[in-house]
């Protein structure tokens, strides 16, 4: 069969396909998933090396504390909704959430899709609205800096403070806070919120979500894997991978001393700092923009097929 994906096969085209056929199709997506599997291992091998030593890490361990796909999930190869897996190995998945038995095999269930449309929908308008906005790209990374400011303690233990307490502070008196997204902003200290151009709710996520943030470019991952198993999961390796770059960077120009754990700091606090971390930034907010499209793409495909269009 002719598939680029080398995944199983779509619904439409099952009913022309042969029982031979389908044994190569059946062959092809446990080829896929073996890939998979693999491509995963590489990503995860340092923090499970980590974990298993009792290491913790200031950088990379958010990926899996504050976002809540474990590392035995991202494992799992999901083809996606409309892709019917061939095989006797496709019943594995039928104890997986959302799947059920097909004539053809094993599939997403179509009742799956329904209870997940709102999600689907609320995460397609988010995506719009951020994908509709100029970037900007003049907050700095003073998220991190809000998040200790005059504050009696700091968020990472263990990990001193670059410039110390005072001069932190009085980087962020010198400068405006121009933080717009919200899951940031809801970590800033009291007088550091009191002190952003704008305050930020739950309720204006919609309105406030620009492309230039490289937390809506990290959260890219997140809305991929909620869209799981609705989506193949190549794309949350994408995504997460786009994460994994943006937390460096993140982290890079945090207030925080990362040098013992081999990052170099963007001095924000300066002139130069400031140019260096808006060029990464961009660079950033480019790579995530087709993420963010192929994400969206999805989405409304997925609610065409909900709602019968």
């Amino acid at each position: 069969m002719s598939d680029s994906r080398l995944a199983a096969v779509s619904d439409s085209r099952l009913a022309a396909v042969s029982d031979s056929r389908l044994a190569a199709v059946s062959e092809l997506w446990l080829e896929r998933a073996a890939a998979h599997r693999r491509r995963t291992d590489d990503l995860l091998a340092p923090h499970l090396a980590r974990r298993r030593a009792g290491l913790a890490h200031p950088v990379f361990d958010f990926l899996f504390t504050y976002y809540s796909l474990r590392p035995r999930q991202l494992r799992l190869w999901h083809p996606g909704y409309g892709t019917v897996l061939a095989g006797a190995a496709a019943d594995r998945y039928l104890d997986r959430t959302g799947y059920t038995r097909h004539a053809h095999g094993v599939t997403v269930s179509r009742d799956y899709l329904h209870a997940r449309a709102g999600t689907v929908r609320f995460i397609a308008e988010l995506l719009g609205a951020v994908a509709s906005r100029p970037a900007r790209l003049n907050c700095f990374g003073l998220h991190e800096w809000a998040m200790v400011y005059r504050a009696p303690s700091v968020r990472h233990a263990g990990v001193p403070l670059r410039l110390g307490a005072a001069c932190t502070d009085a980087v962020v008196d010198s400068m405006p806070l121009r933080c717009s997204h919200f899951d940031a902003y809801r970590f800033f200290t009291e007088p550091a919120a009191g002190r952003n151009a704008a305050h930020l709710t739950r309720e204006s996520q919609m309105d406030a979500e620009q492309p230039g943030c490289v937390h809506a470019g990290m959260d890219l991952y997140k809305w991929a894997f909620k869209l799981g198993p609705l989506i193949e999961s190549g794309l949350v390796l994408d995504c997460l991978e786009l994460a994994t770059d943006a937390r460096v960077l993140d982290m890079r120009a945090s207030p925080y001393d990362l040098r013992e754990f081999g990052f170099e700091p963007i001095a924000v606090e300066t002139t130069d700092g400031r140019r260096e971390y808006a060029r990464a930034q961009e660079a950033i907010s480019e790579r995530a923009a087709p993420l963010r499209a192929t994400l969206l793409s999805r989405c409304t495909a997925l609610l065409d097929d909900a709602t019968g269009y």
